[in-house]
């Protein structure tokens, strides 16, 4: 999907990286461009700079001519190329990506919850997920590490991490401006720019504008949703301030106007049009329509129109100081603010689908059928010290640190049902403080075997206060009880629920290497990861804002990398089995009384998955490059055997909860109705079994590639093919989908049904295929280029996400013709 998402905090911040090191990959990325083979890439995968071949990790790579060729323009598009990533926006937010990888993601953005995949920008970790859709233009490469990262990169990369290194300011003056126009009146400017202030010293300035019409038509109000619109400017700055020292800093403030609201293939108001994507919401989109205040909503937030907005500011400086050839100390310094507004409906102005109820009628409610109004603030600042070199003549490599992070977040928010009840109108606070340190070593046994070991210790304190903005909340004399307030945070069974939550993780690292050859490495790891534990924040009762723990994983992999037939082929394989205990699991589902939403999240069972990864690139003849990635997983939910039916804050366990079910169901109950209450409810499905896990497709597969054709007077004809898959899978977490077919239990009559017939909404995404493609036009020594390109270009629609019985779809196609000049 080429979607230029605004959030562009990769615009910001200059490499830690050497520029040297830039200059010499460019010159190895030439030099294998001219004879045809694929070219030899350096990453910083394990915090030093190794060649992708001889790193043993399983990581996915992506340079600058990569992204370019495959048409990635945002960290979105990452997840059509890499095996077993599912990449989707978070529902209803278009600035904020939920990756899951090898089956671990989450789709929350409230600040009680982590992200499983972290993202780092030039080794700056972004701990939100509000505004995670970066823009990928001026970038150096993309690296795409999967599996725990959590001797290096630290916690919340249980399933991975996606790390962004941007593109050095240049020594030579020169740059690059873009213009573009595509589908929806998508309107595109952008462009970069070096300068050598002085001998050693560089700065970079660049910058960007979208703007567009938006691909849904709201057929309520008559507006167009689901609009990209924002700009960004970037200031990039390296210093040689010395021989041994290097300084880069950078400056970014991003605008981003972008949404995924709830839309559909038929016009609910008239089914018979199917022609485009549409909505049927009342939320107008113009600030003060809905007039929130006149429920009694607070703050700006009741202003709110539908949409979604945020605003980010990085500061980054990074400080390497090398003391000898065997050590080098970096001080890497980031802070990362981000502000987000928005006011979504998530039930598009009606009722959401039910068993009961499968086909709600429009309504085109003003206020919306079930609507989030929020105004975040996330402050964050991090400090690390890395030391890397090596020891007793180049036996032991290490990288070694001490890590700080702060984060202060403030979520001023209201949950408005049916378009007049005020389910709650609150104020969150929590804070995050984490420490740090880690020691990852290599010893070179021999010139061909390798032993690695590492760990980290991670001291996590978190903490959590919440005020109720509601008036009677507020009226003196004391709270009533069923205010959210931090004092009212006490179960069901009278347990006060804590506002500090401390964590102490050791997380190690074990891997072995064996160079068999030049060109084939042979490699085996063990690592553990950790997820911080939170809240369960969403919830509208303070009775339910349980704490969560963190989620741990062991992850045992082995593989291979290799090249040959003289590096015009490269093949590499990984297969891993990992074990997550205590895995978060994160349900909101409509009640089947009054279809309003819960929200709970709870260390419901435990998880394992195992599987297989495969990358092969071939470059057969100079100018072609042929590429297939493929990945297949097997997972499945484990229930931790000797649970008590219900934990000390009286939520049930799955176990007991699954019986239930059962029991109902022997008595002509049916799932996901009040006849069968247990069942279609967290994990447990309508039919009474475990749930598959959302988002983990048994099948991904990646293929496509490029050839750059000469045609003449120094002009290269240069066309593009991508094509992504995914089997069949689950994205509802009680895998609920509504069927049509009358259903009767002792109780009723229900007009749909859980069990199978004609698919009305829900969870099951069926198999689909991405195709995207592009032509461009290379002008002499690559000065100019003139491109179009298209994303989905068979226009495929499949269920992304799903929130009470309502399905997100993916973007349509969109296509963009571009204009480009390299000076």
């Amino acid at each position: 999907m080429i979607k230029i998402t605004l959030t562009a905090t990769v615009s910001l911040l200059a490499l830690a990286t050497p520029a040297a090191a830039q200059t010499a990959a460019a010159a190895v990325a030439t030099a294998a461009t001219e004879s045809g083979t694929i070219p030899d890439l350096v990453i910083t995968a394990q915090r030093r700079q190794e060649r992708l071949q001889d790193v043993p990790i399983a990581v996915s790579a992506f340079t600058a001519a990569d992204l370019q060729t495959k048409g990635i323009r945002n960290a979105l598009d990452i997840g059509q190329y890499v095996p077993n990533l599912i990449a989707q926006n978070n529902t209803g937010l278009g600035s904020a990506n939920a990756y899951y990888l090898r089956g671990l993601g989450n789709v929350e953005s409230i600040p009680t919850f982590d992200p499983p995949v972290g993202t780092y920008v030039d080794d700056i970790y972004l701990s939100r997920q509000n505004a995670n859709n970066l823009n990928l233009f001026d970038v150096e490469r993309v690296e795409v590490l999967r599996g725990p990262q959590g001797t290096l990169f630290g916690k919340n990369t249980t399933g991975g991490a996606i790390s962004v290194i941007l593109r050095h300011p240049g020594e030579q003056f020169g740059g690059f401006a873009e213009v573009g126009y595509g589908a929806y009146a998508n309107k595109l400017v952008r462009g970069s720019v070096d300068v050598p202030l002085a001998e050693h010293f560089q700065i970079k300035l660049s910058g960007y504008y979208q703007g567009n019409d938006g691909y849904v038509h709201d057929s309520i109000t008559n507006q167009r949703l689901n609009k990209d619109d924002g700009w960004g400017a970037r200031l990039g700055v390296h210093a040689d301030l010395s021989d041994r020292v290097q300084w880069n800093a950078g400056f970014a403030y991003i605008v981003d106007n972008s949404d995924n609201t709830l839309n559909f293939t038929c016009d609910p108001v008239n089914p018979t049009n199917c022609n485009g994507r549409f909505s049927s919401t009342g939320l107008s989109t113009v600030g003060g329509a809905a007039n929130f205040a006149a429920l009694g909503i607070t703050g700006d937030k009741a202003n709110y129109g539908n949409g979604n907005r945020t605003n980010t500011v990085l500061l980054t400086s990074n400080l390497g100081i090398t003391f000898a050839p065997e050590l080098t100390v970096n001080l890497i310094t980031g802070y990362v603010s981000q502000r987000q507004k928005y006011g979504l409906d998530f039930f598009d102005g009606r009722s959401s689908p039910s068993i009961a109820n499968p086909f709600p009628k429009v309504a085109g409610n003003p206020r919306g059928g079930f609507t989030i109004v929020n105004n975040g603030y996330e402050d964050q600042i991090s400090q690390e010290v890395k030391a890397s070199g090596k020891l007793f003549d180049g036996l032991v490599d290490y990288v070694a640190g001490f890590y700080y992070l702060h984060e202060n977040n403030r979520t001023d928010f209201a949950d408005i049902f049916a378009g007049f009840l005020v389910l709650d109108d609150h104020i969150l606070r929590n804070s995050t403080e984490d420490k740090a340190g880690y020691l990852q070593s290599d010893v070179n046994v021999t010139s061909r075997v390798k032993l690695t070991a590492g760990v980290r210790f991670t001291n996590e304190i978190k903490t959590l206060a919440i005020s109720d903005n509601r008036p009677r909340c507020n009226a003196g004399g004391g709270v009533p009880a069923n205010c959210l307030n931090t004092n009212n945070l006490i179960s069901a069974t009278g347990l006060t629920i804590p506002t500090v939550l401390t964590s102490n993780v050791w997380t190690p690292r074990f891997a072995a290497s064996f160079k068999a050859t030049d060109t084939l490495l042979l490699y085996a790891s063990a690592t553990r990861g950790f997820k911080g534990g939170g809240w369960n924040a969403r919830s509208s009762a303070a009775a339910l804002t349980l704490p969560f723990d963190p989620e741990k994983v062991w992850s045992y992999e082995g593989g291979f990398k290799s090249e040959f037939l003289d590096h015009h082929v490269r093949f590499n394989l990984t297969a891993f089995w990992e074990q997550v205990t205590d895995l978060q699991v994160i349900s909101g589902y409509a009640d089947p009384v009054t279809g309003a939403l819960t929200f709970l999240t709870r260390n419901f069972a435990n998880y394992r998955n195992r599987g297989l990864e495969a990358e092969l690139t071939v470059n057969p003849v100079r100018g072609l490059s042929l590429y297939a990635n493929g990945g297949y997983q097997n997972s499945r939910y484990e229930l931790p055997a000797n649970v008590s039916a219900f934990d000390k804050y009286n939520v049930q366990s799955v176990a007991a909860q699954q019986a239930a079910c059962q029991a109902q169901l022997r008595l002509g109950g049916v799932g996901g109705t009040t006849s069968a209450p247990a069942c279609a409810n967290g994990i447990v499905t309508a039919q009474g079994n475990i749930s598959t896990p959302t988002r983990t497709p048994d099948f991904t597969l990646a293929l496509g590639g490029s050839y750059d054709a000469p045609v003449g007077r120094g002009l290269a004809l240069v066309p593009s093919i991508n094509a992504s898959f995914h089997s069949k899978q689950e994205v509802a977490t009680n895998n609920l989908t509504l069927y049509t077919g009358a259903v009767s239990s002792p109780i009723a009559t229900y007009l749909g049904n859980p069990n199978g017939g004609t698919e009305i909404t829900g969870s099951l995404s069926r198999a689909a295929w991405v195709v995207n493609a592009g032509l461009a036009l290379d002008g002499p020594s690559r000065k100019w280029q003139l491109s179009a390109d298209c994303s989905n270009c068979l226009d495929e629609a499949f269920y992304q996400s799903d929130l009470g019985n309502f399905s997100y779809l993916n973007a349509p196609r969109t296509w963009t013709v571009r204009l480009r000049y390299n000076f």
